[in-house]
C-alpha cells in the first residue's frame, strides 16, 4: 500500500497520455469533497463541498477546499461533476463560480435543483447540464457516464470518466440498499459491465469501511418510527437533515397513518423538502402537510414537525428549542426523534440538545436508544462485493479519515488487488495514472479555507489559535506612556485584563520586569515603538507563564510622552 510522505516536493508536469488525480478535500476528513482530474491540458472536477467545524474552529461557518492549486487554471476546467446533492459535495460550489461563474455544472435533477436553490441566494446564474444514469456525455477530453447508485439521497450518481489514460470510476457516496424507499438500487450490472471493459482506476467511498457486514435497509426503520407515531402522548418533533428526502418520506407516511399533521421548521427544510415535492421526489399525501400557523389550530397528538439540528449545530431549529430559544416551546410530553446519525466529532453537541430537550420534559429517541437511523454509505460487506465484480487495476480510497481510508485499502487488498496499487493519500497529495499504474508523485498546497461570516479566507490558523487563546487563558492589555528622551516609564502602566483572573495587586509585581525591559533597551539604542511593544508583550507573557501558569493574549501599546 503506497502512503503519502511529509517530504513530498511539488508535482512534476504530468507524463503526455496520464491522468492526473488530486484530492482537495474530502481525505482525512469527513466532508469538503473535491477531486481534480486532470488530462490532456484540461481538468474536470468531481463533487465541492465544505467541511463543517469543529469546537477547535471558533467562528468558523463552514470549511472550503484550498482553490490555489487550479486558480491560475481556471479556464480549463471543462465541467463540475456532482454526484449527489449534500452539502458536503455541493457547498463549496458558490465559493468556485465566485472565480469563474460559468463553468458548467453537472448533475442529476435534483442535485441541481438544490444546487440551484443555494446558488440564488449567493445571487449567482449557473450553467447547468442535467443527466442522469445511462446517461454518456464528453466534456473536452474526459468521457463521463453515469451510473445509478443507492445514498441517503435521491438521484446520487457514481461516475465513470474514460480518458486515454484508462477508465476511472467514481463511486461518489453509495451504499447497497437492496430495498430501497425509491426502488432505484446501486445499478451493479453497469459496474460489472465496466469492470469488464477495465477499470484502471477505482475511487471508492471509505466512510463505513471500518463496519462489518453490510449496512441496513431503510425499511428496516419503519417499525420504530411507527411506533412513536402511535405511541406518543403528545407532539413529536423529527430532527434531520435538510436534504434526507428518504428518511423524511418515511416520517411523513407514519405520520399521515396514524392521524397527525406535518408542518416543516426552518428555512433550508422548508426550501429542500418544497422542491423535492416539487418534483415529485417526496411523495406527500394531499392535506398532510400544513403551516405552522394551522398547526395551532390543532391538538397536540395530531402534531408532527420536522426541523434541522440533527448535529446539535448552534443555530439549527433543534437546537433553539433545546435552549429555549424558539417560538416552539419543549414541554412534558413532548417526544423528539433524531433520525440520524452522529457526524464524528459532533458528538457532545449533540448530547448537549439530548439533555437540553429532555430537561423540559421531551422523550427523545435517538440512534443510541431506538432503531431510528441507517447510515448512507457502504459498509465493509458491499464494499468487497464491489471490488470483486469491478476488479480494478488500481484503487483510491477516497471520503474518509486516515483510519476509514486505510481499512478501506486493506479490504482491496483482501480481495486480491495488488498492495503496490492501492493508493493511500490526502488532500493536496497527486496520484498519477500512467501506463496502467498509479502512484504518489508530489504534493500541491491544500490548507483549510476559512469562511467567516462574509469573510472567504480571512481567518487563518493563527487567527483561530489566537481565538482558542482568547477563550482559554483571557487578554491583558498593557499601556505603557514612554518618556521619549529617557525611554524610561512616565508612569505607572495601565493593564486592562479580560477573562485572566486578576484583583487590583495582580500587576504590581510585572512593572519592575517592564522597567527593566525598557532599561535594557535603552541602552541598546531600541527606540522604535513597535520593537519595544514586542519586548514588553514578551516579558509580560513569561512573566504570566512564570508566576500564573496562564498563557494570555498579551496587546502592549505604547504611548510617546
Amino acid at each position: 500500500m503506497s502512503h503519502p510522505h511529509p517530504e513530498l516536493k511539488a508535482a512534476p508536469p504530468l507524463p503526455e497520455g496520464g491522468l492526473r488525480v488530486t484530492a482537495l478535500g474530502g481525505l482525512g476528513e469527513i466532508g469538503r469533497n473535491m477531486t481534480v482530474f486532470e488530462h490532456a491540458g484540461k481538468l474536470l472536477i468531481v463533487d465541492c463541498g465544505v467541511l463543517f467545524p469543529e469546537e477547535t474552529q471558533p467562528g468558523v461557518d463552514v470549511i472550503l477546499p484550498d482553490f490555489t492549486s487550479i486558480r491560475d487554471r481556471l479556464d480549463d476546467i471543462v465541467a463540475v461533476v456532482l454526484t449527489h446533492g449534500h452539502e458536503d459535495h455541493i457547498g463549496g460550489v458558490p465559493y468556485l463560480l465566485r472565480e469563474r461563474s460559468d463553468i458548467p455544472l453537472v448533475g442529476s435533477k435534483l442535485t441541481l435543483a438544490f444546487l440551484e436553490a443555494k446558488l440564488k441566494e449567493h445571487g449567482i446564474r449557473p450553467r447547468t447540464v442535467r443527466v442522469r444514469e445511462g446517461d454518456r456525455r464528453g466534456f473536452g477530453p474526459f468521457d463521463c457516464e453515469f451510473v445509478a447508485v443507492n445514498h441517503s439521497i435521491p438521484d446520487s450518481l457514481a461516475v465513470a470518466i474514460r480518458t486515454r489514460a484508462g477508465m476511472v470510476l467514481h463511486t461518489g457516496d453509495f451504499k447497497m440498499d437492496q430495498f430501497p424507499l425509491d426502488e432505484r438500487i446501486t445499478d451493479l450490472r453497469a459496474f460489472a459491465r465496466l469492470g469488464e471493459e477495465g477499470v484502471d482506476l477505482f475511487l471508492t467511498d471509505s466512510t463505513n469501511a471500518e463496519v462489518p457486514g453490510f449496512t441496513t435497509s431503510e425499511r428496516e426503520l419503519n417499525p420504530a418510527i411507527e411506533q412513536v407515531m402511535r405511541t406518543a402522548p403528545r407532539r413529536v418533533i423529527v430532527s434531520s437533515f435538510a436534504s434526507h428526502v428518504h428518511r423524511i418520506q418515511q416520517v411523513l407516511d407514519a405520520a399521515h397513518q396514524y392521524g397527525r399533521k406535518v408542518a416543516f421548521v426552518g428555512r433550508s427544510m422548508v426550501r429542500n423538502m418544497g422542491i423535492a415535492r416539487d418534483l415529485g421526489y417526496l411523495k406527500v399525501p394531499s392535506g398532510l402537510v400544513v403551516s405552522t400557523k394551522e398547526l395551532e389550530k390543532l391538538p397536540d397528538h395530531k402534531i408532527t414537525l420536522v426541523c434541522t439540528g440533527s448535529q446539535g449545530e448552534p443555530m439549527a431549529a433543534l437546537s433553539r428549542m433545546a435552549n429555549r430559544d424558539h417560538m416552539i416551546r419543549i414541554g412534558k410530553g413532548d417526544t423528539v426523534l433524531l433520525a440520524s446519525s452522529l457526524i464524528p466529532g459532533n458528538e457532545n453537541a449533540i448530547y448537549r440538545v439530548i439533555n437540553g430537550l429532555t430537561r423540559w420534559g421531551a422523550h427523545v429517541v435517538h440512534k443510541g436508544n431506538a432503531k431510528v437511523h441507517v447510515s448512507g454509505h457502504a459498509s465493509a460487506g458491499e464494499l468487497v462485493y464491489c471490488y470483486n465484480i469491478v476488479k480494478p487495476r488500481n484503487v483510491m480510497p477516497v471520503h474518509g479519515e486516515w483510519r476509514h481510508l486505510r481499512a478501506n485499502g486493506d479490504l482491496a487488498i483482501r480481495t486480491g488487488v495488488d498492495p503496490d496499487r492501492v493508493v493511500i493519500a490526502e488532500d493536496g497529495v497527486v496520484v498519477d495514472l500512467v501506463d496502467g499504474r498509479a502512484a504518489i508523485t508530489g504534493k500541491v498546497p491544500a490548507g483549510n479555507v476559512y469562511v467567516d461570516g462574509m469573510e472567504v479566507g480571512g481567518a487563518t490558523e493563527a487567527s483561530l489559535k489566537d481565538r482558542l487563546t482568547l477563550a482559554a487563558e483571557g487578554v491583558v492589555t498593557v499601556v505603557a506612556i514612554v518618556d521619549a528622551d529617557t525611554g524610561a516609564l512616565a508612569e505607572a502602566p495601565d493593564f486592562l485584563a479580560r477573562g485572566f483572573v486578576h484583583d487590583e495587586t495582580t500587576f504590581e509585581p510585572v512593572i519592575p520586569v517592564i522597567e527593566k525591559t525598557l532599561a535594557t533597551a535603552a541602552e541598546e539604542g531600541v527606540g522604535d515603538a513597535r520593537q519595544l511593544e514586542q519586548l514588553i508583550a514578551r516579558a509580560v507573557a513569561n512573566w504570566a507563564f512564570r508566576t500564573h501558569r496562564r498563557k494570555p493574549l498579551i496587546i502592549p501599546v505604547i504611548i510617546d510622552a
